[in-house]
């Protein structure tokens, strides 16, 4: 049995995905903590705590302990985390310390990176890292990341022992932009949890989604509101739609510091072209009521510019919903196009309507792809996931930590 110390300081497994910070790395570290645990490992997992009245211990499971560790003011947004990161990791230090240790550290995210970083040198214990987002990726997609966090990222990894990366797409990211050695990077690509997620029929999920669009044929977007996720692509290619009844639904929520601007925008665009009747908000619901969603919908959109791999994409596919995604990263592993989804090379909203509307249109053609992707998603699961992890800690923690003299 090993003893992991999960470490995500900006966002807990406990909060909501789709909107604020939570998303799709929310669900990766509940459900790796999950996994591991009925491998019978014991995951502690360490987050800031983000809230007043919060407990500073709960238990998810048994295996499963989220603890809550205070550093700077509760209600700090992301942008300003890095200034107590030195704090919370001597807090995470110390509790790991009066709990008896632990053989492996796993940190999610640059910001728990640099925890992780600072806590292997004092505990001198193995560091594996999973980034999720990359500072060079979202820059060169257009969505600019301060240097800074370049630079943070580079030595959290000259220091990790492992750089996880979900897909060989990710992969080739960390070697080619960071020049992360090739034998420090093991892949374990994510999984999907197929009690939840399983293809059924649409009428039922319609019904139990509480979506009363009749049999309008409907486009899904799950995620985030921010312009990293391409909500406003999703908008802009429905007005051009060929399928003139098909209703857009859109699951999330405002998140980061262009939020507020994006759904702003996106709102007067279906004001100005009168998109009203066409588009529906849907605050975010938690994980397990999001497969009703898919199976409710003909087709599910991630237009995201830049995504280390898409839990969205995977889920909708193992509902049985072809899927229109971006060509990028890991989405670009996870949809075989024309077979059980299609790839969108271009940010333009008429190549994303001729791609939806050759779904839509088709129907049969989309079945066709959406029993496709449910087979193909069969071979992901979380038990699969964690075991491949446990793999990887067994390895780091059998050469002892990695000495980056920092």
């Amino acid at each position: 049995m090993a003893r992991i110390a999960l470490l995500s300081l900006h966002t807990s497994p406990l909060a909501q995905p789709g909107s604020g910070d939570s998303g799709g790395m929310n669900v990766y570290v509940r459900e790796m903590a999950a996994g591991l645990a009925h491998a019978g490992h014991r995951c502690d997992v360490y987050v800031r705590t983000d809230a007043e009245g919060l407990p500073a211990e709960v238990a998810v499971e048994p295996g499963v302990t989220v603890h809550h560790v205070p550093a700077g003011a509760v209600d700090m947004p992301k942008e300003e985390l890095p200034a107590v990161v030195d704090e919370w990791a001597a807090a995470v230090a110390a509790a790991i310390v009066a709990r008896g240790g632990v053989d492996v550290l796993h940190a999610n995210y640059w910001l728990s990176g640099v925890a992780g970083h600072r806590i292997k040198h004092l505990l001198d214990v193995p560091l594996v890292s999973t980034f999720h987002t990359l500072a060079r990726v979202k820059t060169a997609a257009g969505d600019p990341e301060p240097e800074s966090r370049a630079q943070a990222e580079l030595a959290v990894m000259a220091c990790s022992d492992a750089v996880l990366a979900s897909c060989d797409a990710e992969a080739r990211q960390l070697v080619d932009l960071y020049g992360v050695p090739r034998s420090r990077i093991a892949v374990v690509p994510p999984g999907v949890e197929h009690a939840l997620f399983s293809p059924g029929p649409r009428a039922a999920a319609r019904q139990a989604a509480g979506l009363d669009v009749g049999e309008a044929p409907v486009a899904l977007f799950v995620g985030r509101f921010q312009r990293l996720k391409g909500l406003d692509v999703a908008v802009q290619a429905l007005d051009l739609l060929w399928a003139r009844n098909t209703v857009l639904v859109a699951c999330g929520g405002p998140s980061g510091v262009d939020g507020a601007a994006t759904l702003a925008g996106v709102e007067a665009f279906v004001a100005d072209r009168g998109l009203g009747d066409r588009v529906r908000f849907l605050a975010p619901r938690p994980h397990h009521q999001l497969s009703s969603l898919y199976r409710a919908a003909d087709v599910v959109v991630v237009p995201s510019r830049s995504e280390s791999y898409g839990l969205v994409a995977l889920e909708a596919a193992a509902c049985g919903r072809p899927v229109v995604a971006a060509d990028v990263g890991g989405l670009s592993t996870l949809v075989d196009h024309r077979r059980t989804g299609l790839l969108v090379g271009s940010r333009g909203p008429v190549a994303w309507a001729e791609a939806i509307d050759s779904l839509l249109c088709l129907p049969e053609r989309a079945t066709r792809m959406g029993r496709a992707a449910a087979e193909l998603a069969a071979g992901s699961s979380w038990s699969t996931a964690a075991r491949a992890l446990a793999g990887v800690y067994a390895d780091v923690t059998a050469r002892g930590p990695l000495d980056c003299a920092a």
